[in-house]
């Protein structure tokens, strides 16, 4: 069996601090304090911090802080939709290459 590596330009660290980041965003966007939030979603106030400051948290705990965050369909679409993937470099750039128009220029 054949396995394809997929390539990916963001590490799954740095993935882990940005879902943090955005996750802390809407949170104050939509009002919450981390009191707040944690309370409503049913996960401790010591695991959000810890999230909002590592990024590292349970999966069911995302997603009870998704749900209060009205984020919770979001999360579950991206597993619907069919991602556009790149097995290499290569195939990254020649799928932006601009497309040469042929004919005359008016």
């Amino acid at each position: 069996m054949v396995f394809d590596m997929i390539m990916s330009l963001i590490h799954p660290k740095q993935a882990l601090t940005i879902i943090a980041s955005k996750i802390r965003d809407c949170r104050i966007d939509m009002g919450f304090t981390q009191e707040g939030l944690a309370t409503r979603a049913g996960v401790s106030l010591a695991v959000l911090r810890k999230f909002e400051r590592t990024g590292k948290i349970s999966f069911e705990s995302l997603l009870k802080l998704a749900l209060v965050l009205e984020l919770l369909e979001e999360i579950i679409a991206v597993f619907d939709k069919k991602q556009m993937q790149f097995h290499s470099l290569d195939e990254v750039l020649k799928k932006n290459k601009p497309k040469r128009k042929r004919g005359w220029i008016k």
